[in-house]
């Protein structure tokens, strides 16, 4: 039988993509796929994702620091700690720091994956790649992922 595993809070994989610091604790190949668990970081004036949708998994968003502006399929919504988002299959939905300090939040997708899309993504800007609309929606529609 596996042991459980441990993440100390220096652990994880950590992804600067398009100003917004990803810092996965868990991926799929921690989880045999089950689920990703991150923690991410949004400085001020910085746009998380534009609003999209996803087919085959879902996310969640729960803030720990600041105040997270969020898109959730109706129009946006500005929430602080303790609040959490359910953006399931289907569901539009986005996310973007308009206030001066900074965010921080936790996301669970489930099943893992999307952790790849910004493995891409971080891999295009150490490439010197200019990051695009159209780039983004390229590297999404890879997961079964629609730009809005």
């Amino acid at each position: 039988m596996a042991e459980p595993l441990l993440r100390r809070p220096e652990d994880g994989e950590l992804l600067d993509v398009a100003g917004v610091q990803h810092l996965f604790k868990l991926t799929g190949e921690h989880t045999g796929g089950r689920f990703g668990f991150e923690e991410f970081t949004l400085a001020p004036g910085i746009v998380g994702a534009k609003p999209h949708v996803h087919e085959v998994h879902d996310e969640y968003f729960y803030v720990l620091e600041g105040d997270l502006t969020l898109h959730n399929g109706a129009g946006e919504i500005t929430v602080g700690p303790g609040h959490l988002l359910a953006a399931l299959r289907g569901n539009p939905h986005g996310f973007r720091n308009a206030s001066d300090s900074v965010v921080r939040g936790l996301c669970l997708y489930t099943p893992a994956g999307y952790e790849q899309y910004f493995r891409e993504v971080h891999a295009a800007v150490a490439a010197g790649e200019q990051i695009t609309d159209a780039l983004l929606a390229e590297f999404r529609s890879h997961y079964k992922t629609t730009s809005l």
